[in-house]
Parts: C-alpha cells; structure tokens; sequence
C-alpha cells in the first residue's frame, strides 16, 4: 500500500471517532485563549511583561516591543489566527497561520530556557500539530507524494500559448522600482547599520544637528528608535519656526 493511501486511511478513520472530533474542537479553543488576549496587549502598544531587561526574555520582548508597527503586526496575526480557530470554516487557514508563530516562540523558550513558555509553547506545537493532521484531507496536496493528484485537479490546457506577457513583465519591474524607489527614498532620515555611516546622512539634511542628534540618540544613548524620532522630528519643527 502506498504512503498517500495509508496516510487517507488512518486519517478516514481518526476523523470517524467522535472524540477524536471533541479533542480537535478543545485544541481550537484552548490555542485561540493562547493567542487572542496576548494579541490584544501587542495591539494596544502595551508591554507583554513585566520581566526586567536583564532577563534574556525580557531584553527580547522589551526590544521587540521597541519595533514600533512591527509588534503591532504580530498582535494582529496572533488574533487572526486565534479567531480564524474558532471558525469551523476558517480553521485550518488559523491553523496554518498560527504554526509558524507558536514554533517559534517554542524555539525561543527553549532556546534561553524561558520556564514561562517552557513548558506550554511546545504543547501548544503538538497541538496545533494535531490540528494540521486533523486537516490532512486539505493539506495534502503540499506534501511531496501527492502532486500527481493535484495536477490531475488542474484543468488541462491543451494549446500553450507562446505570447510573451508585456504588461504582466512591465508591472513586475513598475512593482521592483517602486519597492527600490521607497526603500531608498522613502524615509528622510533611518539609523544604518553604525554610528558613521547614520552621520553620513547629516551632511545633506535639512537640520544637520537634529540628525547627528539622532545618531547619538540612537548609537551613544541607546533610546528606542520611536523616541530618537520623535525627537529629531520636534526638533525639525523647532528649527522651521525659527526666523
């Protein structure tokens, strides 16, 4: 018997057993109470916890929460995923999104030993794991056995068309610029990667001492890049009052 076939089989007969079912509806609520309330902190700007900087998961989360939109962003996954759990319909995309997520925090705990998560982040893994194998039938497909059936899925297009897509070509190398374009140009002043090469922007600034201010904010003073902007950005203004 072939792996893809087995593999249906114990699957066929693991989603038959009622609680089996009960067990998969309990991992969907209990992941989704993991993640929603500590979405709604990230999303609210708070800080997670209350743990000093000279913790090891302490100084990650007191910088990761110095990321500006970036924690905000992580918030928002983890409620969309636990909300995503708690809808039979939309439970496996929750699944799949909250994987990534929970393994790496699993891998951090474990990394630095962090006896806080240590023990439920890798339970909260095996359970969204069950979740993911709950799901098979749907999930399938990306295993590397099954691709003959997904191509069988696929509507055969018999003629190949041999045109060469201008406008599709066209507007990947617009979308390629325009990603350049901001990058480049997007912000008036960034930190770089070291103190001299952040004070190499000044020269052509419109407040040189506001910026060399920002790179010793950020460099020599250690602030949190949100507060090393907020001050430049004060002080610009300042300056256009000025006569």
């Amino acid at each position: 018997m072939q792996i893809s076939s087995r593999l249906d089989q114990l699957h066929a007969e693991a989603r038959a057993n009622k609680w089996l079912q009960y067990f998969a509806i309990a991992n969907r609520i209990g992941l989704a109470l993991g993640f929603i309330p500590s979405g709604l902190v990230k999303i609210m700007g708070e800080r997670f916890t209350a743990l000093p900087i000279k913790h090891p998961m302490g100084a990650y989360l007191e910088a990761l929460h110095h990321t500006g939109f970036y924690y905000t962003v992580i918030g928002i996954m983890q409620v969309a995923a636990g909300v995503l759990l708690l809808i039979p319909r939309t439970a496996t995309l929750g699944a799949v999104i909250y994987f990534p997520i929970i393994l790496n925090i699993c891998i951090l705990s474990i990394a630095i030993r962090f006896e806080g998560s240590l023990l439920s982040s890798p339970l909260m893994v095996l359970a969204n794991l069950y979740l993911l194998c709950w799901d098979y039938h749907k999930l399938k497909f990306l295993l590397p056995f099954q691709h003959a059936a997904a191509n069988r899925a696929l509507a055969s297009q018999v003629v190949r068309s041999s045109r060469f897509p201008a406008r599709f070509f066209a507007g990947v190398a617009a979308t390629v610029m325009l990603v350049v374009a901001l990058a480049v140009f997007g912000f008036d002043i960034k930190p770089r990667v070291s103190l001299r090469d952040c004070r190499s922007q000044c020269d052509e600034s419109n407040n040189p001492q506001a910026c060399y201010d920002f790179c010793d904010c950020i460099y020599n003073s250690g602030q949190p890049l949100d507060q090393c902007l907020d001050a430049y950005n004060k002080a610009g203004v300042n300056t256009a009052k000025t006569p």
